[in-house]
């Protein structure tokens, strides 16, 4: 079978065989399809969409185009979360540390920030020392011994995908939703876990920008996890404002560390404990989330989920005194405080898509895939959604290494929020489970 027949096919309209797919992504693998033919069928792929079952047939050949971790001689069981991304999302930092305290493994591998939606593996990096790369025999005795493990993509680990999303980003065939659920899945069910929480976000910070589109990628990766034989549910949130008070690398350790001393911002930890109750439910430690927001609440106030987290930075090379001494982070050269100059009143808005913007002005993060990142800059003490102001109030702080980089930052961050009189309507964190 030819290339050109697989891109005809599907060019046509027609759904591929099973066959068809998995000679695709081994052609892709191997070099067997050139750059062009396997950029065409990705442009087909964009326009004609693909069924269920090709999209879990396109999942299953993409993850077993590389290793698949087995870790089946942990009897602990294995659960995972994955998120879609946003601004001031350090969800991953908190959650991982805390579900294994509570008696889940958890295997899981990160990725870079890319653009205005920040990365777990640039967070961890964050902390001087600590290595986000692993073999796959260091990740399972990792697992084994203290139950977590955050690193990054091996070379081993869904190849397919590596050289896919390479072809989707510079041809404009990202956004599509059955490429989207493949690129996920393939490397989450790869990591060999029991299950799976999704948190698909939705609004003006997401990728996701209505929550019925989040709906539909949502439901579709729900679809792969339950052909895959693997307890997969999904939650859609809201990312209109960022999660919590602190933006950027550096500061959101802080903000992390300071969620598992038990002093977190409370739409943060209720992302963090909806999520990790769901993974314990999955895993049949609890009978329900309620039962299980109590045990995981238990962890962070006896000091245990913080203890593992010490644990996990210091298996994986980093220096764990930071978590009583933040000094030890990367520091910024300058705060400059944004003050509200206008009348008293409520705040009704913090743009979630500007203050990324904002960071990626300060250097927090990355144009480009190659491009480097300012660790230590960033956002804190931001202002949230429904909160009173007055004139001569701090809306937050700018973390910045680069005076030239104030002016644009600010305005952007000025942008981002507006106050009105009136007092606004809370919105709903957590919209809707998908099981």
């Amino acid at each position: 079978m030819f290339p050109q027949d697989i891109i005809r096919k599907k060019r046509d309209g027609s759904s591929l065989s099973r066959e068809e797919i998995e000679i695709f992504v081994e052609g892709v693998v191997s070099g067997a399809f050139a750059k062009y033919q396997s950029s065409a069928l990705l442009m087909a792929i964009y326009l004609n969409g693909m069924t269920a079952r090709e999209t879990g047939w396109l999942t299953a050949a993409m993850m077993k185009s590389g290793e698949v971790i087995d870790l089946s001689h942990i009897g602990l069981p294995k659960a995972d979360k994955h998120s879609t991304g946003g601004i001031g999302d350090k969800v991953s930092l908190i959650l991982a540390p805390l579900a294994a305290s509570a008696g889940l493994c958890v295997p899981m591998i990160s990725g870079r920030g890319l653009g205005h939606t920040g990365g777990t593996l640039d967070k961890l990096e964050a902390i001087p020392g600590f290595s986000v790369q692993q073999d796959t025999p260091q990740f399972k005795q990792q697992l084994a011994e203290i139950g977590v493990a955050m690193i990054g993509q091996t070379a081993a680990l869904v190849p397919a995908d590596r050289e896919l999303y390479a072809l989707r980003d510079v041809t404009a065939t990202v956004s599509c939703i059955p490429l989207i659920c493949a690129s996920i899945m393939s490397k989450k069910l790869a990591e060999g876990t029991d299950s799976l929480v999704l948190d698909v976000k939705y609004g003006v910070g997401a990728f996701m920008k209505t929550p019925q589109l989040a709906r539909e990628l949502a439901e579709a990766m729900v679809a792969i996890g339950k052909e895959m034989d693997r307890t997969t549910v999904a939650f859609l949130t809201a990312m209109n404002q960022p999660l919590g008070r602190k933006c950027g690398n550096a500061l959101e350790v802080v903000e992390s560390i300071e969620c598992l001393k038990g002093e977190g911002p409370a739409d943060l930890m209720e992302v963090v404990l909806t999520l990790a109750s769901q993974m314990m439910v999955c895993g049949g430690l609890s009978e329900c989330r309620e039962e299980a927001e109590g045990i995981l609440r238990q962890k962070i106030e006896s000091g245990q989920a913080l203890e593992l987290f010490r644990k996990m930075v210091q298996a994986q090379g980093g220096d764990s005194r930071v978590i009583d001494d933040y000094g030890i982070l990367p520091i910024a050269s300058e705060i400059v405080d944004v003050v509200y100059v206008g009348k008293d009143g409520f705040v009704n808005e913090v743009h979630a898509l500007k203050i990324g913007h904002a960071l990626m002005a300060l250097g927090a993060g990355r144009e480009s895939v190659d491009s480097g990142i300012d660790l230590a800059v960033g956002i804190s003490d931001l202002v949230k959604v429904g909160e009173p102001v007055t004139g001569g109030a701090v809306l937050c702080r700018i973390h910045i290494n680069r005076q030239e980089s104030l002016t644009g930052a600010e305005k952007l961050v000025r942008e981002a929020i507006k106050v009105e009189t009136e007092a606004p309507q809370p919105e709903k964190l957590i919209f809707d489970f998908i099981s």
